[in-house]
């Protein structure tokens, strides 16, 4: 059962911060380890877009009833029945539902429960409504585990961790919540004089510096492994979100997007080293 009072309270306050400065991105990653926090959030996302209520959102307005309960036209979930796979057939009808005008909102929301369960064709079917919507609309996937969501849905999508300071007692089980295999994990090694030069590269990034640019260079060298270099976008992705969680928005938010680019010319087979120089003169401008 839903209850909006059990949210994640750290990714309820930058989501209103998003809301209230009209800056809600289109579709999002919620990662959770039990997957309830995060959709008790998407839940509590809708009801705040949609409270008539004083106290924003109060859970007890008509809008915020209805939503809860599931009965709300312009929010719809879709989630496996069971131990089902999430197939083509419902992405199909997330499409027909995206083609329709909201009937009591602005916006309307799309929840797809247990995304890691999505089908290769029904993944695949999800793109273009997360790339291009037609309506207005907010797409938020929820999972446990990054690793089982393509990369190109990832690429897409705003990454929310659920994971807590507390439930992370480790590096490693951070990495594993975050798409990284544990022979990815072994791999890596050593990784600080990899984070201390990163940390570096993103400092310079935020200053403007022209050093950035020598920075990325000497991490292109550094990192030869495509797990070093994986773990080099893991990083800055995770800073950008750490900025945008601290109140740090236009900082954090730009270097997201300039991320998300990355990730899809990393399919195009472009190396490290151009790939850090484009992100480096992106910011040096």
């Amino acid at each position: 059962m839903v209850n909006i009072a059990e949210k994640g309270a750290k990714q309820a306050e930058f989501l209103r911060q998003a809301f209230e400065q009209n800056k809600l991105a289109h579709s999002y990653l919620f990662v959770d380890a039990n997957e309830v926090q995060a959709l008790n959030t998407a839940y509590w996302l809708a009801c705040l877009f949609n409270c008539t209520g004083k106290n924003k959102p109060d859970g007890s307005c008509q809008n915020c009833r209805q939503i809860i309960s599931g009965n709300h036209p312009d929010v719809l979930l879709v989630e496996p029945e069971g131990k089902q796979s999430l197939g083509i057939d419902q992405v199909r009808l997330l499409k027909e539902e995206l083609a329709k005008s909201p009937v009591q909102s602005s916006v309307r929301f799309f929840f797809i429960n247990e995304a890691q369960k999505l089908t290769l064709s029904a993944a695949n079917a999800l793109l273009n409504l997360l790339e291009e919507p037609v309506a207005p609309v907010v797409t938020i996937l929820i999972t446990n585990n990054t690793d089982q969501i393509l990369p190109t849905i990832r690429s897409r999508t705003q990454i929310i961790n659920f994971t807590t300071n507390e439930a992370i007692n480790s590096k490693t089980e951070e990495l594993l919540a975050n798409g990284f295999s544990p022979n990815d994990v072994n791999d890596l090694g050593d990784t600080s004089k990899l984070e201390q030069k990163t940390k570096y590269f993103y400092q310079e990034m935020l200053e403007s510096s022209s050093l950035a640019l020598v920075s990325a260079h000497q991490l292109a060298e550094m990192a030869k492994s495509k797990n070093e270099q994986k773990y080099i976008f893991f990083l800055l992705k995770k800073w950008a979100q750490t900025e945008l969680m601290n109140g740090k928005q236009q900082d954090g938010a730009r270097m997201l997007r300039d991320l998300l680019e990355l990730d899809k010319m990393q399919y195009s087979n472009v190396s490290l080293r151009n790939l850090l120089d484009y992100l480096a003169l992106q910011w040096k401008r």
